[in-house]
């Protein structure tokens, strides 16, 4: 929507990055490319992969803080403790499967790879909350996918507009 920063917060899920074992470099990626997108990142966060403590923050991100958008990057894997999409779905009001299909045919047409993403997109009253992967490139790939049309579904859920676009 022309002239309105949508409210985001962007939220890293990493045992090592958050125990200080590795650098989060897909976290800053999201601020920056959703920065330059029109968004303000209004929270930052990096929690370890516990499916209670990423519910209980999306919750709060939503009811608590009202932000309009939610990027989750890390968790969406194979790996054991991937239980990001698990704590986005527990947290979640309805599901907005368009989004994360999306960004897998997007990534598709890179790796076939793409097809191990378990990443969801799902509504929680007001706001929106996107699983991205945790790599920096599949990040750009995802994000690159959906970001110019975000702003209109983000402005019907907000109740910004009820109008269609032409």
């Amino acid at each position: 929507m022309e002239g309105y920063r949508w409210k985001a917060a962007v939220v890293t899920l990493s045992d090592k990055g958050y125990a200080g074992e590795r650098e989060d470099k897909s976290g800053p990626l999201v601020c920056e490319m959703i920065t330059e997108a029109g968004y303000d990142v209004e929270k930052r966060m990096l929690l370890p992969d516990e499916k209670e403590e990423i519910k209980k923050c999306l919750c709060s991100l939503c009811d608590d803080d009202g932000m309009d958008v939610i990027f989750t990057t890390g968790g969406t894997g194979f790996a054991l403790r991937d239980c990001t999409p698990e704590a986005t779905m527990a947290a979640a009001d309805r599901n907005a499967p368009g989004i994360a299909e999306a960004m897998r045919l997007a990534s598709l047409k890179v790796t076939p790879r793409a097809m191990l993403s378990r990443g969801v997109s799902v509504i929680r009253g007001k706001t929106l909350i996107i699983n991205l992967p945790g790599s920096p490139k599949a990040v750009r790939e995802n994000l690159e996918a959906v970001l110019p049309t975000l702003d209109h579904g983000l402005a019907i859920l907000t109740g910004r507009t009820g109008e269609c676009a032409k």
